[in-house]
């Protein structure tokens, strides 16, 4: 019973502090980059429970919220191996289109080649709407293409997609 009071009373102490903007004076949290606890609800951005989306106008959410027309040439309904080429139903379903990857959350903590192909079909859709992305359409699949050998290099692709989509606007 006395420990149930004390645990009460820490998760109460630090929603407490994440509110009021506390932040421990003197901690090493690493060198790389110092972490902090915003100093006002003013400073967060979006909800930050649990679950936040990217907004950017280049970004998976986006072009799954349907606010922005899709390239005629690029069909919503399109199948991912269609459009990136036979060698992908090895890894995915043959119905999965290109809607249903760029709208499924389960990229995080799941299959790296989820994500892959996540972030290829938006920089694809990307490619084609945005002037000066830095990829062509043509250069999207191939990076594709050899990026789904290996895990390795799927990890490596996915994050640089993933940069330059949430790097356009």
């Amino acid at each position: 019973m006395e420990w149930r009071r004390v645990k009460k009373g820490l998760v109460l102490l630090c929603f407490v502090c994440c509110l009021t903007g506390f932040e421990a004076k003197g901690v090493e949290f690493s060198k790389k980059s110092e972490r902090r606890v915003p100093n006002a609800l003013s400073e967060m951005r979006g909800p930050g429970f649990l679950y936040t989306r990217d907004t950017g106008r280049c970004t998976p959410q986006y072009w799954s919220s349907r606010r922005e027309a899709w390239p005629k040439s690029l069909p919503q309904d399109s199948s991912v191996s269609k459009v990136f080429g036979s060698m992908l139903l090895e890894r995915y379903e043959p119905k999965l289109t290109l809607l249903d990857v760029i709208q499924r959350n389960d990229d995080t903590g799941g299959s790296i080649f989820i994500k892959l192909v996540k972030q290829a079909s938006t920089a694809l859709l990307n490619s084609y709407t945005r002037p000066g992305y830095p990829y062509n359409p043509w250069e999207v699949k191939a990076l594709l293409l050899e990026a789904i050998l290996s895990e390795e290099d799927a990890a490596s692709q996915a994050e640089v997609f993933s940069q330059a989509n949430h790097g356009c606007s």
